[in-house]
């Protein structure tokens, strides 16, 4: 058996396969973080990554965001051979994943619809890519505007596996500009029988109308089907008051998420470091969190 994840040193968690890492995050009970950052950003320090920064306040999980797969673009990440995705290991010893967005172009869009590059959209090219590169994960969900909808990550889930060996999450933690459910039970389990690892849903009070009991049953549902269930919180609110975001992170826990996403929208692209650390305290208590930031990633 695994060791869980929030207890792993940095060479065991590298070398744990995609099945061996979910089954390490779901014997962590629920205490796993994920942090997402814009990759290309420069962050607030100047000359080191996002992910570093990430890492370093309880971070157990690195998700990039903005970053063309085709043409990558990291912030300070120095000279490296190979994949970025090595590079980031070694900076970091920690599984590092990307989002790609399975933009419908066909979406009833309440806004006005974002232009993404091609490498940062869901397509065959950026599948294969992602499996070349050596990502441990990847997340099929959509930034504000793009015109992602439960439809399309579906069928990209179901694309992926033909393609890429890592990780799935999917689903959305906001509209994404399109006028459709964020959660919904039969997507749900459509995601899951897609072939998607661990479904992505709203934190609790991130977005109108979803609340504990829907995550309850989200969650009862997901678990059932054999899956994982991470709450995002990417409305912004990564930058509020840790107070807050220590209400969502027990709220989470307490409906029996997997996995808590804190999202990028705090100085430089990164979660505002307070929040997660906050955030791990809440979920974990001081010796888990002393454990995360503490332990040399040279273990």
């Amino acid at each position: 058996m695994v060791k869980r994840l929030i207890s792993a040193n940095a060479s065991e968690i590298l070398s744990m396969s995609a099945q061996e890492l979910k089954q390490s995050i779901k014997a962590s009970e629920g205490r796993v973080i994920l942090s997402e950052n814009v990759a290309p950003r420069e962050s607030f320090i100047g000359d080191i990554t996002n992910s570093e920064i990430a890492g370093a306040f309880g971070a157990d999980l690195i998700l990039l965001n903005g970053i063309d797969v085709l043409k990558p673009d990291i912030f300070a990440i120095g000279e490296y051979e190979g994949s970025f995705v090595d590079r980031l290991h070694d900076l970091v010893g920690r599984p590092i994943g990307v989002n790609l967005e399975p933009v419908d172009t066909s979406a009833d869009m309440v806004e006005e619809r974002a232009e993404i590059a091609v490498g940062r959209q869901a397509n065959s090219e950026t599948l294969k890519q992602i499996e070349t590169l050596g990502l441990d994960f990847v997340c099929f969900t959509g930034n504000p505007g793009t015109g992602v909808t439960n439809a399309a990550i579906i069928d990209t889930v179901k694309k992926a596996k033909e393609h890429y060996s890592g990780l799935i999450i999917a689903g959305k933690m906001h509209g994404a500009g399109v006028d459709e459910a964020v959660a919904d039970l039969n997507v749900i389990k459509s995601l899951v029988e897609a072939g998607a690892d661990i479904i992505l849903t709203p934190s609790i009070g991130t977005v109108p109308g979803f609340d504990k009991e829907d995550l309850k049953e989200a969650v009862k549902l997901a678990h059932q089907e054999g899956a994982l269930v991470m709450t995002a919180i990417g409305t912004s609110q990564e930058s509020s008051d840790p107070d807050t975001i220590k209400y969502m992170a027990l709220q989470n826990k307490i409906c029996g998420v997997d996995i808590q996403h804190i999202g990028d929208a705090g100085y430089g692209g990164v979660a505002t470091v307070e929040n997660i650390f906050a955030m791990s305290k809440a979920i974990r208590g001081q010796r888990h969190t002393v454990s995360r930031v503490a332990r040399s990633i040279s273990r």
